[in-house]
Order: C-alpha cells, then sequence, then structure tokens
C-alpha cells in the first residue's frame, strides 16, 4: 500500500514541476533587462480604471469555462446511469476530443486576435473577413480530424483500454462527436470572435443556452426518457454544436459586436 500510495503521488508531482518551470521560465524572461517585455516591480501600481476593464472583460470568459466544464460534468453523470465501463469509454473519448481540439483552439484564438486588432484599427470589414477565413481553416482541420474518428476510433480508444465494452462506449462517442465537429469549429470560431471584440457575454449567453438549457436536457430525454442509453447522451453532443453554430452565426452576421469593444 505505501508503494502504491507513493506511486499514485508521481503524476501530481510531475505535472507542478513541470508547471513550475514553465512559470519560472516566464518570469525570467519577464523581469530580465535583455528580454522584449519588461516589468519592473516599481511599476507594479494599482490603477483601478485598468483592473476594472480587465474584471469586466474576464467575468465573461469565466463564466463561458465554468458553463461549459459544468456541462461535461452533467453528461458524466447522466453516463453514469449506465455503469462504470459507459463511464469509462466516454472519458476516453472527451480526453481524445479535447486533446484534438487544442489546434482548433488555437485557430479561433487567432480570431480573436485579429479581431481586436482590427477593430481597434477601425477595419471591421475586414475583421469579418478575417474571421470567415479562420472558419474554414477551422471547418477544414475539424472534418479532417472527424473522419479520422469515425473510421479509427475503435483503434484509437483501444490504445486506452482492453475492455470491449469500453471500446465499445468510446468508439461510439467518438462517432458521434466526429458528425458535430464541422459545426463545433464554426461555433468555437464566431465566439472567440465575439471576446477579440470585448463582447464577452454574449458567448456566455450563448454557451449557457447550448449547453444547460438544450444539451443537458437533451441527453437526459435521449438517454433516459427515450431509453436510448449512453447513445442518447452522445447523440446530445453534435446537436449541442449544431445549435451552438447556428445561434452564433445568426448573431455574428447581425454585426452587433463591431461596436462592442472595452
Amino acid at each position: 500500500m505505501p508503494l502504491i500510495f507513493c506511486i499514485s503521488w508521481v503524476p501530481a508531482i510531475a505535472t507542478t514541476i513541470g508547471r513550475s518551470i514553465g512559470v519560472l521560465y516566464q518570469l525570467y524572461h519577464l523581469f530580465s533587462v535583455s528580454g522584449k517585455i519588461q516589468i519592473f516591480v516599481h511599476k507594479l501600481n494599482i490603477d483601478l480604471t485598468v483592473i476594472g476593464g480587465i474584471l469586466k472583460v474576464s467575468v465573461g470568459g469565466v463564466l463561458q469555462f465554468l458553463i461549459a466544464t459544468a456541462s461535461w460534468v452533467f453528461l458524466v453523470r447522466i453516463v453514469s446511469h449506465f455503469g462504470s465501463d459507459a463511464v469509462a469509454g466516454y472519458t476516453i473519448a472527451i480526453r481524445v476530443v479535447m486533446f484534438t481540439m487544442l489546434p482548433a483552439w488555437g485557430f479561433s484564438n487567432a480570431a480573436a486576435t485579429l479581431v481586436g486588432q482590427n477593430l481597434g484599427a477601425k477595419q471591421a470589414t475586414r475583421a469579418e473577413q478575417s474571421v470567415w477565413t479562420i472558419t474554414k481553416y477551422n471547418v477544414a482541420f475539424m472534418v479532417t480530424v472527424a473522419l479520422g474518428f469515425y473510421f479509427f476510433s475503435a483503434s484509437i480508444v483501444g490504445l486506452f483500454s482492453n475492455s470491449s465494452e469500453v471500446i465499445q462506449y468510446g468508439t461510439q462517442c467518438l462517432q458521434f462527436v466526429a458528425y458535430g465537429y464541422g459545426f463545433y469549429a464554426v461555433g468555437m470560431t464566431l465566439v472567440q470572435a465575439f471576446n477579440g471584440a470585448g463582447d464577452t457575454m454574449t458567448p456566455t449567453a450563448i454557451n449557457f443556452v447550448c449547453y444547460w438549457l438544450w444539451q443537458i436536457p437533451l441527453a437526459y430525454w435521449l438517454a433516459i426518457t427515450l431509453k436510448m442509453g449512453p447513445a442518447g447522451v452522445f447523440a446530445a453532443i453534435p446537436l449541442a454544436s449544431l445549435f451552438i453554430a447556428t445561434i452564433a452565426l445568426i448573431v455574428f452576421r447581425k454585426g452587433h459586436w463591431k461596436t462592442k469593444q472595452v
């Protein structure tokens, strides 16, 4: 038992050390005299106006993260009705999904940056064009990943489990998620475009409606009420992605975000 207990802490210790080194590396460059960005302790004065602006923008971002994260927790709770194998398969699939979404998040963050830069330069048309261009690239990437999920999902899940039941559930989850990957690419890019314009509350509202008022009730209804089982939960994920993309597209085309700069 002591050996197992000690070994169980190894991943946590490794994570802490890795992140600490990263922070120290950043601090070294921030406070280095030769660094491109220099920060001096005597200049770290409290500016309530700046702090207020940061809080105003960040509140929406925090709520977006909490809403999206909590929705996955609720889905796990629904999947847990069908046993540990279903939960394991779902968990593996979602971990794989999150990993493959990292490049897509990079694309969407680029959209936020370009929107902010172009709106700051009074180039609203160019800001909109940049969003559409990045959306196309993001959709192309996500659809490519989706095809890999659809045809090789069993092999992917099989890398993390030898249980046939877990592989079955994980495969089913990845294939359902793949149906909505293109829609998710559109939604995530447009949502980040709103954030780049300083309008963080619109994405918050979209996430709340699509995840908490649509995805979670839909997953419960399909899985429990209609007795579809875990497949009902998995099916709710791409349907929520479609809903998010549709609402985000409608709001984006209205163009109110072009005047929402902080």
